[in-house]
């Protein structure tokens, strides 16, 4: 075996793989978060909204949420993982996203096993599209 492969092995294993129906269980795990908008005790997380969004006032922000809550326009061009974790819409006008991260228990990297709800916390972000 030469160095070349012996380095391309170990980095093979050391990367999380994703098993077979990992993505059906993130995105069945992010639609139970986004629909709640956090408020289920099965899976940990938050909901925050950008400064633009706050700023547009009360009404705004409460539609902006209830839009991401009501959210289930998932297509190729936006869901290409199938995870969905991220949706555009508009209100009044001003277009909005949202988007669903995926982070270890202590916020400080990417989930190790994003489909595992104990090793995963959730953050909802909604913001105006000019923020992102």
């Amino acid at each position: 075996m030469n160095e070349h492969s012996t380095t391309t092995e170990a980095t093979a294993e050391a990367a999380p793989i994703d098993q077979p129906g990992d993505s059906a269980r993130i995105a069945a795990q992010n639609d139970l978060f986004r629909n709640s908008l956090g408020s289920t005790s099965l899976l940990n997380g938050m909901v925050v909204a950008t400064a633009g969004v706050v700023a547009r006032g009360e009404r705004f922000h409460a539609e902006a949420m209830q839009a991401v809550a009501g959210f289930s326009v998932f297509t190729e061009d936006n869901d290409p993982h199938g995870e969905r974790d991220f949706g555009a819409f508009e209100i009044d006008g001003v277009r909005l996203f949202w988007k669903i991260d995926l982070y270890d228990p202590d916020l400080r990297y990417g989930s190790e096993d994003p489909a595992d709800p104990t090793a995963t916390h959730r953050v909802l972000t909604v913001m105006l599209a000019s923020e992102y």
